[in-house]
């Protein structure tokens, strides 16, 4: 296993705290393959995709936690995403021009964060964060503390090679002394960008934890993978309608869909379309224009 893409969970025995690690080389770079990400918007995805991976390590059931930044100023749109297989993946939408700036600043006025559970089986949750805090770390800190009643603190860490991340949360009930988070949270504040990105999980937790006496649970393995399929794509024509998909394949010959995650595409010609609606839509709409 890769000492550089893993997700390391971790408990104390002498306090209701838990823990989580988070590094990506490799998964980092599947991403920053795919696009050229200017430097302000690698700053927000790897944090985004650290993140992720950090909140969905605690989840217990079979599916996909979503970030998604939504903005009206030079950032548009920022996604990041991880599956309880701990795949990730993350895209972004932004102006052509657009330079390095506080997140609030490259949202603009009226930018939404917004967390979506999509579980495998059962009905997505949707849950919207304030815009809280200068960074994705203070912001989300303060959604899990008003929305979960869960004292957390995030440490997030981004470069052009890696994407990393800290977290720590108080257990609502638990053992041991009730009054060790601030004492714990002291000691994880120590911790500069540099050690998250560079050191690995064991280092770390020495460094800042050797005094304690700290539960590791075995190391899982993170990285990229996008679910896109022919089929989904397929699924998307079909709700812009026959007619409509039939129209741009009469002017161009084909209908092609790019996946923004891992930049697969995805091509329809006639055939392709007629299939797909079951039936001749191709003609039907050529017939219905020549008729006019």
């Amino acid at each position: 296993m890769s000492q550089h893409d893993n997700l390391q969970r971790f408990l104390f025995d002498g306090a209701p705290v838990r823990g989580v690690l988070v590094r990506m080389d490799g998964a980092w770079q599947q991403v920053l393959a795919r696009h050229d990400y200017p430097p302000a918007i690698r700053q927000v995805l790897g944090q985004m995709l650290a993140a992720c991976g950090l909140l969905a390590a605690n989840l217990k059931f079979d599916g996909t936690l979503i970030m998604q930044l939504h903005g009206k100023g030079a950032l548009r749109l920022a996604v990041a995403e991880c599956t309880n297989e701990r795949t990730v993946r993350a895209t972004a939408r932004f102006d052509a021009q657009i330079h390095d700036a506080p997140l609030a600043e490259l949202l603009g006025e009226g930018g939404t964060c917004v967390l979506t559970l999509e579980p495998k089986d059962g009905e997505p949750w949707q849950g919207i964060v304030a815009l809280e805090g200068d960074s994705i770390a203070a912001m989300l800190q303060h959604y899990m503390e008003r929305s979960e009643q869960l004292d957390t603190r995030l440490t997030l860490a981004c470069n052009d090679e890696t994407a990393a991340g800290l977290l720590l949360q108080r257990l609502p009930d638990g053992h041991g002394d009730p009054d060790a988070w601030q004492h714990l949270t002291v000691l994880a504040a120590t911790l500069t960008p540099e050690e998250l990105l560079t050191l690995p999980a064991h280092d770390i937790l020495h460094r800042l934890y050797h005094e304690e006496t700290v539960r590791v649970f075995d190391p899982e393995v993170v990285s990229f993978a996008c679910n896109c399929s022919e089929d989904r794509v397929g699924d998307m024509l079909k709700l812009l309608g026959g007619e409509e998909v039939a129209n741009v394949v009469l002017e161009q010959g084909s209908i092609e869909v790019g996946c923004e995650y891992c930049g697969q595409r995805y091509v329809f010609d006639e055939d392709d379309v007629n299939e797909l609606f079951g039936m001749d839509v191709i003609n039907a709409v050529r017939d219905e224009a020549s008729r006019h």
